[in-house]
């Protein structure tokens, strides 16, 4: 990757770039507990929006689900994807997760993960009511997604985490608490049946070799101190995740059609 592109790219890039697999707020646990909740079975039409690396897809698949779709935007993803899971029951497409031209009411499950987040909200509430269309009455729809914690945290403080999270990641992250999130699923038809909680520990070594291995972790260290200007950056960025790690948790929701 050129050095003139990494203070450009968003953080979730910056990520892979150094060999970093696991994407998700609350790691490969809170991603595990996720897909255990929403009780995939070789019954299930199953969607999951924004696969990324495909490693969740990979979960889903060890329970055998009839079928399973992922909805891609990002065309290299989709090829990757492509190659990576085969099967007759397993179909990759190229589309938006607000508008993924599903039929109505064809799935029975579906969920995303940290990509609501990164989303306006008025942009989480059309991704919903997508999950809303396509499902199946009482399938089921799990999200795994960043929170601000407290609950009573204030406006301002909400504001200014948000902007600190939206500059040095460079994207649009704006995190909920989990008040926040139940209501916005309630809101766009869905009933809240569970919500589990857990650290933000993205960037913690700690967290790295649970979620990566200690092989990998060591890589990605490597990584790290070989590109003085990606370091600059990851430094930069867990700074923050540092000064406002007491407000920053993540959280997975399961809630059903109404």
């Amino acid at each position: 990757m050129e050095n003139h592109k990494i203070d450009k790219i968003p953080g979730y890039e910056l990520f892979a770039s150094i060999g970093k697999k696991v994407l998700r707020p609350g790691g490969v646990e809170l991603t595990r507990r996720l897909i255990n909740g929403l009780n995939v079975n070789s019954l299930d039409a199953v969607v999951e929006f924004a696969p990324g690396l495909g490693k969740t897809a990979k979960l889903a698949l060890t329970h055998a689900p009839a079928s399973y779709i992922g909805v891609e935007l990002d065309e290299q993803s989709v090829a990757l994807l492509r190659k990576k899971l085969t099967g007759n029951n397993i179909k990759i497409i190229s589309g938006n997760s607000a508008k993924t031209g599903l039929a109505d009411s064809s799935v029975t499950k579906a969920y995303g993960e940290a990509m609501l987040t990164m989303q306006a909200d008025h942009r989480k509430a059309e991704i919903i009511l997508e999950a809303h269309r396509i499902l199946k009455q009482g399938g089921l729809y799990g999200i795994h997604e960043l929170a601000l914690s407290p609950v009573t945290i204030s406006d301002s403080a909400k504001a200014e985490i948000q902007r600190a999270l939206a500059k040095v990641m460079n994207v649009n992250a704006r995190p909920l608490t989990i008040t926040e999130w139940n209501e916005l699923l309630d809101a766009n038809g869905f009933k809240v049946l569970k919500t589990e909680i857990c650290p933000m520990k993205l960037l913690s070594p700690r967290r790295i070799i649970a979620d990566e291995g200690f092989f990998r972790a060591l890589k990605i260290a490597l990584n790290i101190i070989l590109s003085p200007k990606k370091r600059k950056r990851i430094r930069a960025i867990k700074k923050v995740f540092e000064k406002y790690g007491e407000n920053l948790i993540a959280v997975a929701i399961i809630s059903e059609k109404k």
